[in-house]
Formats: structure tokens, C-alpha cells, sequence
């Protein structure tokens, strides 16, 4: 056999390898964390454990859609703590966790689907409320509610404004309807998700004072040929008007 001939056909192996290479095996399967972050993800009957069909959410109803679309299996899980499921989804191959923000210093601890939704910071106030700011220095001057231990809690307090906080972040929008609160530190949509299961409406955003947006973070184990299929799906669905829907259809 002539070297050229020999060439041609290893050149020809390694693209045939390479196909195969990219074709992801029927039986394999992701398995999916997430936690009680209402809108986004919560167990239907409102406990820290629940498995596939008694869970929802915003990026439930899109996450399975998506793996649908894109036709990867997954089995899916709600528990808590999240520092737990975020672990196991940071080591243990073909696991994934949603939704979390993608910080600079996760970048490469993980492969991402997304963005799935935003996850605002923002001040709400009452619809007759003559408040207005055009920064967090202008809401020194007011009593403003938060969840206790959240990242908006906390990062209020490193800005010295000293916030009422509250248990349960759905408690900030009874007390800012009855008037004991100025303000509501939270995040949007879930302020406006929470706020509508409480029964209280007619509240207004102030001020927006950090934007991000949420992802699907996966083991860096899972096979590139998955991530693309799963982003190309989500890209789509975006494209046809189907993650729009989704949210609105919660809000």
C-alpha cells in the first residue's frame, strides 16, 4: 500500500473518530440539582426534597424543555443545602446544577447553558409611594426590608444601609403594603413572583441596582457534543418566543 494511500486512510479514521467521537451515547443521562428558589425552581408541595414531576418553576418548565428538544435524558432532583447540590455538581462527572449566576471566578469550574433568566436586584415600593432614587445612597434615608441572610441582605449591610430583614423575603411584601417598610430589597421577578402569592399588588421598582442573569452550570465531565445540543435547544425555544412565555406565564 502506497504511503499517500496510508495517509488518506488514517486522515480518513480520524474524521470518522472524530464523528463518532461527537455523537453522544443513547443511554447516557444528566443528573440535575436545584434547589427552593421560587420562581425558578420549588418543590410543589413547598418542602427542601422533591424528584421530577413534583417539582416546577421558571427554569424547570425551561429545562425540560430543552433537554426534550435536544434529546439528552436527565433525571432531576430538589434538595437542600445548595452549597451541597453545588458541590456535587462541581465534582462528581455528569452532573449539573440550575440555576446559579456565572461569576468570573466560576467560569471555568463548569459548563454553561444559559442564560435561562435574570436574577435583578431591585428596590420596590408601594404604587402611591412618592419615593424615588437614582442610587442605594438615596435609600439611606428610608427603612428598607430584606431577606435575612441573602446576598442582597448582606451586600446592603456592606454598604452600610442597615435593613429590617425579614425570615421569609414573601414576609417584606406584607410589611410594605401595610407601611412598615419604605422599601423592599429583592429580586426581580422573584419579589414580584412572591408578592402575587401574598396577595399584594400595585408595587413599583425604584431603583435596579444589579443585573445578572442565571445559568445551568454542568460538570466539566459532560461531553461537549450535550452542551451544544442543550444550547442550541434554549437558543431556539428564546428564538420562538417559548422562554418569554414561560416566564410570563409564572408572573
Amino acid at each position: 500500500m502506497s504511503k499517500r494511500l496510508l495517509l488518506a486512510l488514517a486522515g480518513t479514521l480520524m474524521v470518522l473518530a472524530g464523528a463518532a467521537r461527537a455523537e453522544v451515547d443513547e443511554h447516557y443521562s444528566v443528573v440535575l440539582l436545584t434547589e427552593n428558589f421560587p420562581p425558578y425552581n420549588m418543590s410543589i408541595n413547598g418542602k427542601n426534597f422533591a424528584q421530577e414531576d413534583n417539582i416546577d418553576g421558571i427554569a424547570v418548565d425551561i429545562v425540560r424543555e430543552m433537554f426534550k428538544r435536544a434529546g439528552v435524558k436527565y433525571s432531576l432532583t430538589l434538595r437542600f443545602p445548595w452549597d451541597r447540590i453545588y458541590k456535587l455538581a462541581l465534582e462528581k462527572p455528569g452532573y449539573g446544577v440550575f440555576v446559579t449566576a456565572r461569576l468570573p471566578e466560576r467560569e471555568q469550574s463548569f459548563k454553561w447553558v444559559g442564560p435561562i433568566g435574570p436574577d435583578d436586584w431591585v428596590m420596590l415600593a408601594r404604587a402611591d409611594s412618592p419615593i424615588s432614587l437614582s442610587s442605594l445612597d438615596d435609600a439611606r434615608q428610608y427603612k428598607v426590608g430584606a431577606y435575612k441572610g441573602d446576598a442582597i441582605a448582606e451586600y446592603l449591610i456592606q454598604q452600610k444601609l442597615e435593613p429590617v430583614t425579614a425570615l421569609r423575603d414573601q414576609e417584606n411584601a406584607k410589611k410594605l403594603e401595610k407601611g412598615q417598610i419604605d422599601l423592599w430589597a429583592t429580586g426581580d421577578p422573584a419579589g414580584r413572583y412572591l408578592a402575587r402569592q401574598e396577595g399584594v399588588g400595585g408595587l413599583k421598582t425604584v431603583l435596579r441596582f444589579n443585573q445578572a442573569e442565571l445559568f445551568l452550570a454542568l460538570n466539566k465531565d459532560v461531553p461537549d457534543e450535550v452542551v451544544n445540543r442543550l444550547q442550541a435547544s434554549l437558543d431556539q425555544m428564546r428564538a420562538e418566543g417559548f422562554v418569554d412565555e414561560i416566564l410570563d406565564s409564572y408572573l
